[in-house]
Order: C-alpha cells, then sequence, then structure tokens
C-alpha cells in the first residue's frame, strides 16, 4: 500500500469520526438520541425509496431498480 492511499484510508476515517462526533454533538452528547434519529431518518429514506420505486419506470432507468440493502459495501 502506497503513502498516498494510506493517507486517504486515514483521513477517510478521521471523517467518519468527525461525522459520528457531530451527530452526537447535535443531540448534546446523548449517543441514544443520535441512534433513535439516525434509524428514524433511515427508515424515511427507505420509505421514500419503496415510493420512487413504484413510481419509476424500467424504460426510465433502463432496467435498473434501486435497492434499499447495501450491496458489496463490505458494511
Amino acid at each position: 500500500m502506497s503513502a498516498a492511499h494510506r493517507q486517504i484510508e486515514i483521513d477517510e476515517q478521521a471523517e467518519v469520526i468527525d461525522e459520528v462526533a457531530a451527530a452526537i454533538a447535535w443531540h448534546d452528547g446523548d449517543a441514544q438520541a443520535a441512534i433513535r434519529t439516525l434509524l428514524a431518518d433511515c427508515k424515511h429514506l427507505r420509505q421514500q425509496l419503496a415510493l420512487a420505486e413504484i413510481s419509476m419506470s424500467l424504460g426510465f432507468t433502463r432496467g435498473w431498480r434501486p435497492s434499499a440493502d447495501r450491496l458489496g459495501d463490505g458494511q
């Protein structure tokens, strides 16, 4: 692994940590409230995705259909 690749990986990890810290800080340090909000956001977005999937025609997307599940993401 090159030094540049390692630095990019470190920067990405720092960004994730900053996002987590920001989410918890937004809820005044209450991690459970942050998780509740993120889960509610996830539920809302899945509902929106389901509505979009229903209203999209296969011709418009050339056969592609959205999926609520992450495939091959490794998380």
